[in-house]
């Protein structure tokens, strides 16, 4: 059902940029392309508080379903997740597509701690990370700059928990497609601020309702 909402909202976006779809009296055929994350290249980046030491982990298995961001709470280890979305495969966006609409959707399994009173800022930054390896570099903006990037908002709370969360990264699929990536990959992480503790856990089940609760990156184009 969310994502049928979804949808919508997306038609809705078309319906505002491009006037129904007409320009000098020639209708453009717009199309969707529904993207769910690679589940072997998704993964996240810890950063040990002590030691600076990366742990990299990378790819779904039976008993990892998740991707983490964020600060976690018990042992003040830093998390950036990555999610990656193949863009030349069937039902993929093409090189010469036009954007009109990008949207990123993510459950929110669990939010640590529990109960949060407050706000978890999180920023999501377009990367490229190839061949799609994760390595400890990655976790650094410097080192692993952002090609674009956005916020997710409102903050994340509590109220978010269980839920979809939906966030415009039209912005930084346009810049993918200026780019020629083949894929759209992203560093969801704490953004800068105050660095108090708050880690969110993002579904990414390799599990029969994948298509219902892993990452899902729609595109709207024509």
């Amino acid at each position: 059902m969310k994502r049928l909402i979804l949808a919508a909202l997306m038609g809705l976006t078309i319906l505002i940029q491009t006037g129904c779809g007409n320009d000098g009296g020639r209708a453009h055929p717009t199309f969707v392309a529904q993207i769910v994350s690679d589940s072997t290249s998704d993964g996240d980046i810890a950063r040990d508080s002590v030691s600076g030491v990366f742990t990299v982990t990378q790819g779904m298995s039976p008993t990892v379903q998740s991707v983490f961001a964020g600060i976690d709470p018990a042992t003040g280890a830093e998390y950036r997740a990555f999610l990656d979305f193949p863009l030349t495969e069937a039902g993929g966006v093409p090189g010469n597509a036009v954007i009109l609409s990008a949207f990123l959707d993510i459950v929110i399994t669990s939010i640590q701690p529990q109960p949060l009173s407050g706000t978890i800022p999180v920023r999501i930054d377009l990367v490229s990370f190839q061949p799609p390896t994760l390595v400890g570099t990655d976790f650094d903006r410097t080192l692993q700059p952002a090609l674009a990037t956005t916020t997710i908002t409102p903050p994340i709370s509590q109220s978010d928990f269980g839920k979809h969360v939906t966030v415009d990264v039209t912005g930084l699929m346009v810049e993918a497609q200026r780019l020629g990536l083949l894929n759209f990959q992203v560093r969801i992480l704490r953004d800068a601020g105050i660095a108090s503790s708050g880690l969110i856990e993002i579904n990414d089940t390799t599990g029969t309702n994948r298509g219902i609760l892993a990452p899902l990156l729609q595109v709207t184009y024509f």
